[in-house]
């Protein structure tokens, strides 16, 4: 279990950790100090760096949670409900990456690639707002981790 717990939390740091730092601390400085050109091209190549980072993340999130539920519990009768919540929350988090990884994203830089920086822009801004809410819910879910035996 010990293996499985530390790879589930390192995983959770990786991918929440990674959507706090994009969101609160890289954006708002690449926006004070780039023009569009550059901070789209910039951003674009920062989100396909961390990509393949939450795509790792992801993976073994779903491998060590479920491998926690059915190898060490008796499967998802006998589980609290806050791990039925998590699990809610991480499907919907999941759900919502893959539809950036394979929708916005792809469509963000291939304006970035004609030169199309209003659209690219657009597409940036989508990405931003559901990193934002997948930041919420990943936020969410920590809460409900930590906390959620207490309730």
């Amino acid at each position: 279990m010990a293996v499985a717990t530390t790879l589930h939390i390192l995983s959770v740091i990786v991918w929440i950790g990674g959507m706090f730092f994009a969101h609160m601390a890289l954006r708002p400085v690449v926006a004070n100090l780039l023009e569009p050109p550059i901070r789209l091209q910039v951003m674009a190549q920062v989100l396909e760096r961390f990509f393949l980072w939450v795509w790792i993340a992801v993976i073994l999130l779903w491998a060590t949670g479920l491998w926690i539920i059915f190898g060490f519990f008796d499967g998802m009768a006998s589980i609290r409900i806050s791990v039925h919540i998590m699990f809610s929350l991480a499907a919907i988090m999941t759900a919502l990456y893959i539809y950036i990884f394979f929708i916005p994203f792809p469509n963000l830089r291939l304006a970035i690639s004609t030169e199309n920086f209003k659209q690219a822009g657009q597409y940036l801004a989508k990405i931003r707002s559901i990193i934002g809410f997948n930041l919420l819910l990943g936020i969410i879910t920590v809460i409900i981790a930590t906390g959620g035996r207490y309730f």
